[in-house]
């Protein structure tokens, strides 16, 4: 039997989480402000970035040549040189990292006076650096002294749980770099965190989801089980800092499991066994290791032999006169009729 395989939605979700984070980024984006923004790992910083950046370039357009007023990019990983993150812009301008980087470096600050770049947003900015840092400063300085003039919005997003702000203990340094990295950012929020989502927001979210999946589900009705998804989202090993809040990811992976299995089972809406299972298996049972062997084919092989012997026990015995069995061969040393004593 072919199993039935969900058509899962990838798009983006304007969630409550997205509405405040993007509103800081938009908010860097048109006043030119620069900002710190810590947010908990798989919250959907990244999709909320990707979004923004694509909402910018469509209502830019195409007249007058290609235009990006947000550029984003992820930080360099275990590569601290300038020339790391100056090619990763480059390449978000479609233009290739060929040639010395002494010469590229200023072919940069002239494309993104070009291309209209308005603010630029490094994701995962705590692998950010020194000598990234400094180079960010440099190249807002030189756009900023342009002729004529060119601010740009700048905002670090880092992933962090807790009380602790990643980059905070590099801008509070006494050097005169740091102070003046730290006068810049904005006055009002320059070290933001963007927390997760309430109950209620939640259940707003699985409304959401309803919609998207009720071709699939006709009977679908997630906002029932708000209470419950809440109650297993805020499980200790979820939600170590007992925050009360629920992230995206987990919030996902729970609902698009539980209605993988129900909809392979040919089912109007998701049942409470599925959800408590996915549930399980994102709490109870996420460090288990699954151990991947060839034991299904083992057992396969066994079931097919055995059935195999089966049959032929199963066959009739073809009819007629018995074979003789072949008589004993007497050894030369015993007598052919022995005489019984």
């Amino acid at each position: 039997m072919k199993v039935r395989n969900l058509p899962l939605f990838d798009g983006f979700i304007e969630t409550p989480f997205e509405r405040r984070f993007q509103g800081l980024l938009r908010q860097a984006w048109l006043q030119r402000s620069w900002h710190v923004i810590v947010a908990e790992p798989g919250s959907g910083k990244t999709m909320g970035i990707g979004d923004l950046r694509d909402e910018a370039a469509r209502q830019a357009g195409m007249v007058g040549g290609r235009r990006y007023p947000v550029l984003a990019v992820t930080a360099p990983k275990n590569d601290p040189r300038e020339a790391a993150l100056g090619n990763l812009l480059l390449r978000a301008l479609g233009v290739g990292a060929r040639g010395r980087w002494s010469e590229r470096k200023y072919l940069l600050y002239d494309l993104l006076g070009q291309y209209g770049v308005e603010c630029l947003i490094c994701d995962d900015a705590h692998d950010l650096s020194m000598p990234h840092l400094i180079f960010l400063k440099e190249l807002t300085d030189h756009l900023f002294l342009a002729f004529p003039a060119h601010p740009l919005g700048l905002c670090l997003v880092s992933a962090g749980r807790g009380a602790s702000i990643s980059l905070k203990d590099v801008f509070d340094q006494p050097e005169t770099m740091w102070m003046q990295f730290r006068r810049r950012l904005d006055c009002l929020q320059p070290y933001c965190r963007v927390v997760s989502h309430t109950e209620g927001e939640v259940r707003d979210i699985l409304i959401a989801l309803e919609q998207i999946y009720r071709p699939s589900f006709p009977e679908l009705n997630l906002q029932q089980w708000a209470g419950s998804i809440y109650k297993w989202l805020t499980h200790p090993l979820l939600d170590p800092q007992k925050s009360g809040r629920v992230l995206m990811d987990p919030l996902m992976k729970l609902v698009t499991t539980a209605l993988k299995w129900s909809y392979a089972q040919q089912e109007a809406d998701v049942t409470s066994k599925h959800l408590d299972a996915a549930a399980e298996l994102l709490t109870l049972r996420r460090d288990r290791i699954q151990i991947i062997d060839a034991e299904n084919n083992r057992i396969k092989e066994d079931e097919q032999e055995k059935q195999g012997s089966g049959e032929e026990q199963k066959k009739p015995k073809p009819k007629g006169r018995k074979a003789k069995e072949p008589e004993k061969q007497h050894s030369s040393d015993e007598p052919e009729n022995p005489s019984p004593k």
